[in-house]
């Protein structure tokens, strides 16, 4: 399982415990679930990265290809790994709220940023 896949069960069990205690065979679910979302990202960040320029220097081109990789990975994530909240009468934990503030802070950004 990588890292999307260890980051997507952890969220789960935050998120929706009875969710993830639905899934028949959760380390599958989320071996797949990782590979999907590490083929989003490279696809995304491709496109985000766009050609460089023949005057860029190394640095500029680090920096427009980690900024490209870390909002491949937040659209991705968005897309394929956060739930949304339970319907649920119990109100929600510390925990889940925190999730919930850094969720919306990450698509306002992406609908800021015209994405």
């Amino acid at each position: 399982m990588n890292r999307y896949g260890r980051l997507a069960m952890e969220h789960w069990q935050q998120a929706d415990p009875g969710r993830l205690a639905a899934l028949e065979d959760p380390t599958t679910f989320f071996s797949t679930l990782g590979a999907q979302v590490e083929e989003r990202v490279l696809e995304l960040q491709e496109h985000l990265a766009g050609p460089g320029s023949p005057d860029e220097t190394y640095l500029e081109k680090v920096g427009r290809l980690n900024a490209a990789r870390l909002q491949a990975e937040e659209m991705a994530l968005a897309e394929m790994v956060w739930l949304q909240p339970p319907t649920s009468p119990d109100p929600p934990s510390a925990t889940d709220e925190y999730l919930w503030v850094i969720h919306r802070a990450l698509n306002e950004d992406q609908d800021e940023q015209g994405q």
